[in-house]
């Protein structure tokens, strides 16, 4: 019988995941399909966790483990060729990928996020010289606190991103799904027309203030060095690692009814809703020298000093836990895919298994059998997600587990 059957009424996120995959519009004319639509992405997906960087491994490792992949399809013809894969896999819509991934995300983890960040990535080896064509440049939402990606937008470049940023935030708000969050996005988002897109969303927004908007930061900057010590409110953390201490302050002020007067200068910037203004001072000891960093955001909530220092740290897992994750663990920045919508689709299929290979329950481990009695056992690690693809690799009753986790 099928792992991904429902037990005691709970719906498996492969289950869900198929049930999406199905809705998605097939191009080719029904009497020519050998190999249906899920099927293709069934193994495209499965094939990503077990480690597969490309088209042809894909397809290799399907070969290998057609058996496995008959529990949930039927795979009458087998599984397609490499070169059969990556022709078609250049043809689906990617729009429609893009829509097909956040419902599936939306239903496979049903609780809204706290904090969502919003950044770009460049996979650098997917440009065209011969074609003139720019490497995949996507915008990405990352939930810091949960871990997942929640959806992504391609672009043609990195100042494509301003007009992304709004469509992927409609998409994300679709029946409520950034009600109540806190949504960090860099200095290059810091406007009114993006400030707004948040608030009708209705999440609330925490951008950082650089030179790009100088008047309002010089402002941000004068209130600081002017307000009285009772009219702010600070955090102080302390972080070692890397070679370095790190000492950051985060000082915030709620009092910014000056932000929305009457009087404009040309070009200022002024945005919806502001209410909170943080001013992040930093002092890194380094083995040689001490560095010294000041940064400015703005947010429309209302934030205590500790919340805010957590928001900001929070927008850097994007980068940490996920871009760093698909650049090293999943090989992103080394993909040839160049062709069509190969690249973008293959980008969104390491989104589906770095959400499921990240929320897998911990592989069993064999205990040993030499053990001090004297010593208390040490807390064991968390299995990386390189392990994890591995161990899924080669063992498919891992695999299955990843696959068959229940939606709660």
């Amino acid at each position: 019988m099928s792992s991904i059957a429902a037990e005691f009424g709970q719906k498996s996120r492969l289950k869900a995941l198929l049930d999406h995959f199905s809705l998605i519009d097939d191009p080719r004319d029904p009497w020519r399909v050998a190999y249906p639509l899920p099927e293709i992405l069934l193994l495209a997906v499965c094939g990503t966790i077990a480690d597969c960087e490309d088209y042809e491994a894909i397809a290799a490792w399907g070969e290998a483990r057609l058996d496995f992949l008959r529990r949930f399809q039927p795979y009458h013809h087998g599984v397609p060729s490499g070169r059969w894969l990556t022709v078609f896999m250049n043809r689906i819509n990617p729009c429609l990928f893009q829509d097909c991934f956040t419902a599936w995300v939306r239903e496979a983890w049903p609780d809204r996020p706290e904090l969502v960040a919003i950044d770009g990535k460049t996979s650098r080896r997917s440009h065209d010289r011969s074609r003139a064509q720019a490497p995949l440049h996507l915008v990405s939402a990352f939930a810091t606190t949960s871990r997942l990606v929640l959806g992504q937008e391609a672009v043609e470049d990195k100042a494509g991103e301003l007009a992304a940023i709004p469509v992927l935030l409609e998409r994300l708000a679709a029946d409520g799904g950034l009600t109540g969050a806190i949504v960090t996005i860099d200095a290059i988002a810091c406007n009114a027309t993006i400030a707004q897109a948040i608030r009708d969303a209705g999440a609330d927004y925490l951008l950082a203030v650089k030179a790009n908007q100088p008047t309002l930061r010089d402002e941000i900057e004068t209130y600081f060095a002017e307000a009285p010590d009772v009219a702010l409110e600070h955090a102080t953390d302390i972080d070692k690692g890397h070679g370095r201490i790190e000492q950051r302050t985060v000082t915030v002020a709620r009092e910014v009814d000056w932000l929305t007067g009457e009087r404009r200068f040309p070009g200022e910037v002024r945005l919806p809703a502001v209410a909170s203004i943080i001013r992040v001072g930093s002092k890194a000891e380094l083995k040689d020298r001490c560095r010294f960093d000041t940064r400015y955001y703005v947010s429309s909530a209302t934030l205590s000093a500790q919340a805010a220092a957590e928001a900001i740290r929070g927008h850097w897992g994007i980068e940490n836990r996920l871009h760093w994750v698909l650049d090293v663990v999943f090989t992103d920045d080394q993909s040839r895919l160049r062709k069509g919508h190969g690249a973008q689709n293959m980008a969104v299929v390491r989104h589906f298994a770095i959400n499921l290979v990240r929320k897998a329950e911990e592989p069993a481990r064999p205990r040993s059998g030499l053990r001090r009695a004297t010593k208390k056992p040490a807390k064991p690690k968390a299995t990386s997600i390189k392990l994890r693809r591995k161990l899924a690799g080669w063992d498919t009753d891992y695999l299955d587990a990843i696959l068959a986790a229940k939606i709660r």
